[in-house]
């Protein structure tokens, strides 16, 4: 009698003191303002923490810190709960991670994303249709941003009322940050996106520039650039079936519109998004990337609604097209040492545009009632559909032979950083060691005259190879690209690379010459190079054919320099070798 009086107040107690499903609130601050309003970050948390407390399917985790002092947290749904990332990581289940607020002023995402986990955990039907799928959440991304909250930073975006800022905490635009990781979000996400190996991801955002119909538009990874059998898979099944699912939901969805300083319908190019775009890191480790852009001019409700719709679609793609998606994904290693080759620059084929029925609104130049010149002035009451080209084809422009490992001499602690975020296999050499490699040297390059995301980044660089044996000291790094992170060890050791460590100025000391030279004391130690070194002087006398070269003392005495054996090996060249 006393057992059965306990477990009555037992289960009263516990009644009293823990809410029921239909005690939590779970509207969000979008609908209780009639899609007018987002929510602060804290809030965002806060609606995260109480939906894991009453549904099993939902976990929240935190991963390392951002520049903000604050942990990067993941969101997971799955249909049976986890308790920790091993879970996630060993699971077999399809994989979508989706990553919000990287500019949180376009929180259109972080939004959408609440409702969609919210639905799904509510409706019994959705959580049988996602029962093998493992839908993963960046909530907030750039929190620094997102703390720093605001009504004017967006000028030419229709709503939310108050939203974040795009730079982080330190003033990074993290969607530059994901090879060269200046930021702590930028280690916190490659601990997030290995953790998850996504088979997709999907990136939100809210785009600029010009004006037309549509209320949301994709930015695929430009296939050409993914290559393979995933890149044609990507745009001959999945961009075409997503568009058709949206277009049967009644949502016009066009390619991103990447349109400065002119009308679409001249005709548009796909955005190549190199490694240094989310979408461009991804595809690095064979994921099928997707980044969403509504438009900023449309009313905020509209875009959050289609957004939550595109993932969703997305969601459906990705558990129809399930086992083709992991076959492709596992072959890509293969199928790319296989090509012996990789392309690491790439252009437009104008020879070769995809026809778009774009739909837009008629534009002209009026006067402007501000300055003395003229405007750009959309006319929203004249809308077209008008065939357009959209380059969405292109083509490479610079080839690398893909070596069978890179050495790395150790000290470069920076790079070595950044390998072990990315799960990087290398082992270090046992002993002094040494082997014939080619080496790399820098022969000319461009530098941006103005800062760029902390960096003042190297363009159209080129090098010079050549074939040597070189001493090896124990410790230093030997990287064999027969791994799953093959293409980020390509598109960041491969010097010509647009976003290569190098280009990064992550080697800019080679640069700098240390040692030199007084000339009146090198006058005499060169005479004799001359008289001893036949190989010297004829090239020297080549050179001196040259009328600029032959009217300066100084070029002279310096060409002598840097063809004999005082001049340092380690000016302009690379700490990185390969073996073939």
């Amino acid at each position: 009698m006393k057992k059965t009086l306990f477990l009555v107040l037992t289960i009263f107690i516990i009644s009293c003191n823990s809410k029921t499903e239909s005690e939590v609130d779970f509207t969000t601050i979008f609908e209780k303002s009639n899609g007018k309003e987002t929510p602060e970050y804290k809030d965002v948390i806060s609606y995260y923490e109480d939906l894991a407390k009453e549904y099993s399917q939902i976990s929240l985790f935190s991963f390392g810190q951002t520049d903000a002092g604050k942990p990067l947290h993941l969101v997971v749904f799955n249909s049976n709960a986890i308790f920790n990332v091993d879970e996630i990581t060993k699971s077999t289940k399809n994989r979508i991670l989706i990553n919000n607020g990287i500019h949180p002023g376009e929180s259109d995402g972080i939004d959408a994303s609440m409702l969609l986990l919210r639905d799904i955990v509510q409706n019994d039907s959705l959580q049988k249709k996602y029962k093998n799928t493992l839908i993963a959440v960046i909530p907030v991304y750039n929190i620094g941003g997102a703390l720093n909250r605001n009504s004017h930073t967006r000028a030419n975006q229709n709503g939310p009322v108050s939203y974040g800022f795009r730079g982080n905490a330190r003033n990074y635009d993290l969607n530059r940050d994901f090879i060269k990781q200046d930021t702590k979000n930028a280690a916190a996400f490659a601990e997030i996106f290995h953790t998850v190996n996504p088979d997709v991801f999907i990136d939100n955002h809210v785009s600029n520039g010009a004006d037309y119909q549509y209320a949301i538009t994709h930015l695929f990874t430009q296939h050409n650039k993914l290559g393979g059998n995933l890149g044609a898979f990507l745009e001959n099944e999945m961009r075409p079936q997503i568009e058709k699912s949206l277009e049967e939901k009644n949502i016009l969805i066009t390619p991103y519109v990447n349109v400065w300083g002119t009308t679409p319908e001249k005709g548009f190019s796909q955005f190549l998004d190199s490694p240094r775009y989310s979408t461009g890191y991804t595809t690095l480790f064979h994921t099928l990337g997707l980044m969403v852009e509504t438009h900023m001019l449309k009313p905020y409700k509209i875009r959050v609604e289609q957004t939550y719709q595109l993932m969703l679609s997305a969601f459906d793609f990705t558990e129809n097209n399930s086992a083709k998606i992991k076959e492709l994904r596992k072959n890509a290693v293969a199928e790319l040492l296989a090509e012996k080759s990789y392309a690491i620059a790439f252009k437009e084929d104008k020879e070769n545009p995809t026809k778009l029925q774009f739909k837009g609104y008629e534009a002209q130049t009026l006067e402007s009632k501000v300055t003395n010149g003229r405007r750009l002035f959309y006319d929203t009451t004249k809308p077209f559909t008008k065939a357009t080209n959209y380059y969405n084809n292109f083509i490479a422009t610079k080839e690398i032979d893909i070596p069978k490992a890179y050495i790395l001499k150790q000290g470069w602690h920076k790079i070595v950083e950044r390998l072990d975020n990315n799960k990087i296999e290398y082992t270090r050499l046992k002993k002094d060691t040494s082997l014939m490699v080619e080496t790399n040297h820098i022969a000319d390059f461009k530098t941006r005259t103005a800062p760029y995301e902390g960096h003042y980044l190297h363009y159209n660089t080129s090098i010079t190879k050549s074939k040597k044996e070189i001493h090896f000291k124990a410790g230093d790094l030997y990287i064999s690209t027969n791994q799953k992170g093959v293409r980020y060890l390509l598109e960041t050791l491969e010097t010509e690379a647009t976003d290569s460590f190098f280009n990064w100025n992550f080697f800019d000391t080679i640069l700098q010459q240390k040692e030199g030279y007084s000339a009146y004391v090198f006058e005499d130690i060169a005479e004799k190079i001359l008289l001893e070194n036949t190989s010297i002087k004829a090239k020297f006398e080549e050179k001196m054919k040259d009328d600029s070269f032959a009217k300066s003392a100084s070029a002279q005495l310096d060409f002598i320099y840097k063809n004999s054996p005082y001049y340092e090996s380690a000016h302009l060249q690379l700490p990185i070798y390969k073996i073939y």
